[in-house]
């Protein structure tokens, strides 16, 4: 049985090693993380907390931590295969540990579930030294919107 390529995945595969400061996303854009491995069904990528990523504590903001999180796994969906935009209805986190400036970490998201309307995924930030910064679950739902419709 002959599979027909993916076209996404193949797109990002060629971005992996890269900053990932020109997708359709502007709030990713400017994150601007490195892609470092993605599939069908995983995506890993690393951020270097930056000043303007931080709360009045020196700390990687939550906001920026849900901003990550949420980015990170879209784009993982985006690659899973549905011909249709698919919108998260939801996102949940809990924050862990915090992340200084300078410092790296990496967002972790897995796809746990693909149904035929809502896609399951879960998420992390880790430091490099293996530690828990934050994890997320999230839910996105299948719209009507065609991607082929928005240029994809």
């Amino acid at each position: 049985m002959e599979t027909t390529p993916n076209l996404r995945l193949e797109l990002f595969k060629a971005q992996i090693g890269k900053k990932l400061d020109q997708t359709p996303s502007a709030a990713g854009n400017w994150l601007s993380g490195t892609l470092v491995d993605i599939d069908e069904h995983h995506i890993r990528v690393s951020y270097t907390v930056r000043p303007d990523m931080c709360n009045p504590g020196n700390i990687l903001h939550g906001g920026i931590a849900s901003l990550m999180l949420d980015d990170v796994i879209g784009m993982g969906n985006f690659v899973a295969g549905s011909e249709y935009l698919m919108s998260s209805i939801n996102l949940n986190v809990d924050f862990l540990s915090s992340a200084q400036v300078g410092e790296t970490i990496e967002v972790t998201a897995k796809l746990v579930r693909s149904g035929s309307n809502l896609n399951h995924w879960e998420a992390v930030i880790r430091k490099e030294s293996g530690k828990f910064v934050a994890k997320a679950s999230s839910n996105l739902i299948k719209t009507h919107v065609k991607l082929i419709d928005l240029g994809f």
